[in-house]
Formats: structure tokens, sequence, C-alpha cells
């Protein structure tokens, strides 16, 4: 699947909908509310025009993207999509008028209704129109198997070989196209009926590995009855992808209300949603991270030069301290921070800081109670490995500990890490493995909580932090 060329359909659609409904509507002022005689060589020549024009399409565009109307560019219902447009429209316009059309002159009132409807319905229609055609051609080769989405079944026994037959026996596609099934428990083996059907692919514990290799995009969880207590390692598993998760039902999961039916000849599963905030609130969140990085990165530049000079003049050692981290979804980057410890701090392998560690400089524990050795992170941030506020990242090396007592430490590989975090704020650095599991709580009550009234809070109070030096 050609995701990028999907999203370009996209853009040109919603593109050419709103030069569309911009063009008939600056048609409609002149000849009905100007009462000026339309001449099409002459409108045209007006640069005012041009300039709505280009600035009402682009501002249209930004918006959609904004409030992730290209993203799962091919999971999109008809329906919902319709809503979406709608709600989107009827806020889009009424920021044009405010800003474009408050100051034309009108006889009445009435008259800025009007303008407001007509803009409001020939916009809806040209874009609503546009999508529905794309999304209705992507749906229509989904439901002939023309196009589909990479599966794995976790599960090897009847359950997950009655799934498979059900998807497959339909006449229309659901969209799934299985690439093979992993087992859970060596015990119960897996069913050779299944494997004749679909490749044995490996283990559960291999997950990760296999949802990567084969380009996964949807994993249903079909397991037996009695490997019930695996299920909570199998989901935090998928955490460090992101592959959607689906998980087939039994009946009092049904009965509690927790399967939520999203298509209508599709099977009942329940979706592990990873929405943890709402698309506009993630992209205002990323907006922000880049805005304030950039003004740290500049604006503070007397800070770092300053910093940097008592760092080289403290001890012996290079300015920096880079060093591998875990981030979104598992995987690695390089963090840089000012080296507060002596050099060759590390030499008999990784170990955690103490408050009165020796390896730490004098000057580095001034760095510490103040956070100024995460002012180099600012740059991990800009460059989208970070953000602002977010779960400390950790080494491979201690997460290996961490999982062992707590596996849903891998819940915080589901959002990109932070410079501070709520954990950060009420717990400091952490001394040893067990410390980290207790700040664990604290991270992920975040992630449960996560918006942008929360990163506020969070941030204030890290401002008082390095104010005061109280840091850990």
């Amino acid at each position: 699947m050609n995701k990028t060329a999907q999203v370009l359909k996209y853009l040109v659609s919603d593109m050419l909908a709103a030069a569309g409904a911009w063009t008939l509507f600056y048609i409609y002022r002149k000849t009905d509310i100007e009462n000026i005689p339309f001449d099409f060589g002459t409108a045209f020549h007006d640069g005012r025009f041009w300039m709505g024009l280009g600035g009402v399409t682009g501002f249209w565009l930004l918006t959609y993207a904004l409030t992730g109307t290209y993203r799962n560019i091919y999971r999109k219902s008809r329906l919902k999509e319709l809503g979406q447009t709608l709600i989107i429209s009827m806020i889009g316009v009424v920021i044009i008028f405010f800003t474009l059309l408050l100051d034309d002159y009108v006889k009445g009132h009435n008259t800025y209704y009007l303008l407001i409807f007509k803009l409001f319905m020939t916009h809806f229609a040209l874009t609503a129109t546009g999508r529905l055609v794309l999304s209705s051609i992507t749906n229509s080769r989904i439901r002939s198997r023309k196009l589909g989405f990479n599966t794995v079944i976790v599960g090897s026994n009847a359950n997950a070989l009655r799934l498979f037959t059900e998807v497959e026996s339909q006449k229309k596609s659901w969209g799934n196209k299985f690439v093979g099934f992993v087992h859970v428990d060596s015990r119960n083996g897996y069913s050779q009926e299944l494997n004749a059907r679909i490749p044995h692919l490996g283990e559960v514990e291999n997950l990760v590995e296999i949802i990567r290799k084969y380009q996964v995009e949807e994993v249903i969880i079909a397991i037996e009855s009695s490997e019930h207590d695996k299920l909570n390692e199998i989901i935090s598993l998928t955490d460090n992808t992101n592959a959607i998760v689906k998980i087939i039902p039994d009946i009092y999961d049904i009965l509690s209300g927790q399967v939520r039916m999203t298509s209508i000849f599709g099977a009942p599963l329940i979706e592990i949603t990873r929405e943890i905030m709402p698309a506009w609130q993630e992209s205002l969140k990323r907006i922000f991270d880049v805005a304030v990085s950039l003004i740290a990165l500049t604006v503070f530049l007397p800070v770092y030069i300053i910093v940097s000079l008592c760092v080289k003049l403290s001890s012996r050692g290079p300015v920096f301290y880079s060093h591998e981290r875990i981030g979104l979804y598992g995987k690695p980057f390089m963090i840089h921070k000012f080296r507060s410890m002596f050099v060759d701090a590390e030499k008999t392998g990784p170990a955690l800081s103490s408050e009165n560690d020796p390896r730490i400089t004098p000057f580095g524990r001034f760095m510490r109670k103040t956070r100024l050795d995460e002012l180099p992170q600012f740059y991990n941030v800009l460059i989208g490995e970070m953000s602002i506020v977010g779960p400390r990242p950790e080494r491979q090396f201690f997460i290996d500990q961490i999982v062992k007592k707590a596996p849903h430490y891998r819940h915080l590989h589901k959002v990109k890490p932070g410079i501070t975090s709520w954990g950060q704020v009420k717990y400091g650095y952490a001394e040893n493995v067990d410390e980290m599991i207790d700040r664990l709580k604290y991270d992920l009550l975040y992630i449960e909580n996560m918006s942008l009234y929360v990163d506020l809070k969070i941030l204030i109070y890290t401002v008082l932090i390095v104010v005061q030096g109280r840091g850990k």
C-alpha cells in the first residue's frame, strides 16, 4: 500500500474543494451582495482574490492536518468522516468569517448569516463529495481483496482457527491479509490444521520482531481460556509497536458493554485504542515542543555557553554526555546532556546515581539540582525524538531489569519520552530499580490522563523546582 500516494490524493481533493468553494463564494459576493456584473476577465485579475484563494486554501489544509484528517488514511469510516468534515467545516467557516468577512459592507445582519451559510454549504458539499469518492474507492478495493492490512493472529488452536476460517470465508473481505500466526504456550503447541493454512511465525516472545519484519498493521489475539494469564504480557509487547490490537471477546465482555460495533459485517472484536490524546491536541503539543525548543536553543544561548565553560573548567573531559536511551515504540536514540559526572564514571558497568554519589562533579551536583544538565535535550525535542513533557527515557540495561518486576513498564513506550515528567517532578532521579518502579506509577498516571492542561501543570512545577533548586 502506498500511503503517501493516498494522502496526496486527499490533499489534492481537499485543495480543489477549498479553492472551488472560495471561487464560487467570491462570484456570489460580487453578483448577489455587491450587485456588480461579474466579468471573469476583470475579476480574476484582482490581486485580493488570489491572496484570499491562497490563504483560505492553505488555512483549510493546515486545519485538516492538525486535526488528524490524513492519519490512518486507509482506515476511514465514510459515515464518521462525513461527521468530522461537517464539524470542521462549521468551525473553519466561522473562523474565516470573523477574520476575512466581518468588515464587509452589507445591508443588514441577515446578509451576514446568508454569507456564512452559503460558504459553509459550498465548502462542505465539495469537500465531502471528494472524500466520499476516495473513501468509497478504497473501501471497494478492500472488500474485493485488492487491498489489505498485514495481520498476525496471536493464538494457535481452536479460537485462532475459528477466527481465521470465519474471516477467510466471507464473500467481502474485512481488510485482513494474514501473514501467519504465533503460539503463546509451548505446552499447548499449535494446530496443524491452522499451520496448513497460514505459516507459523514463532512464539509470542518474538512478537515485536515479527511485527517489524512482516510490517504487520493489525494483531488479533485469539488465545484459549487456559492462556488468558498471558493477555497482559501480549498487550504490553505490542506497546512497542504501532500495530492495531484486537481481541476476541468472551460473553462477559459483550454483556459488560466492552465490545463496540464498528462494522456491520466484521467480527465482534475489542480494539485496544492507542489514541491517548485527540489529534488536534497532539498537533498542538508538537507545535509547542518545536516553538519552545527553538526559543531555548537561541534565546538561552548565553546560558549554554556559560554552563559549557563551567563544565569544562570544573573537571577533565568533554562538555556533553551522549548516551543511548529507548524512546517511542522501543526505538533507541542518543540523548544529550551536559556532563555532570567525572570521566569513566561507568567503567565498571551501568549504574544509577545516588544523592551523595562520588562520581558526580561539584558543578554537576548544582546542575542536577537546577536541571541545567538537561538543557541540551531541547535538541532531541526539536528533531522529534523527545517531547518537553513525557516519561523519562531509560537505558535498555535498566529496562530489562524493570520489566522482570513490572512488565507494564512497556506502556511508557506508547508516548515520546520527555525532558520532564510527572514522575520526575514527584520523585526526582531514581537511585535503584525499585525506585524506578515506584516512579513508574506516576508516569502511567500521566499517560492515562495526558492532555495539554496536565502538561502545563507539570511544566509549572518543573519551573518551580529549577528556580528553587529542589531537584533530587
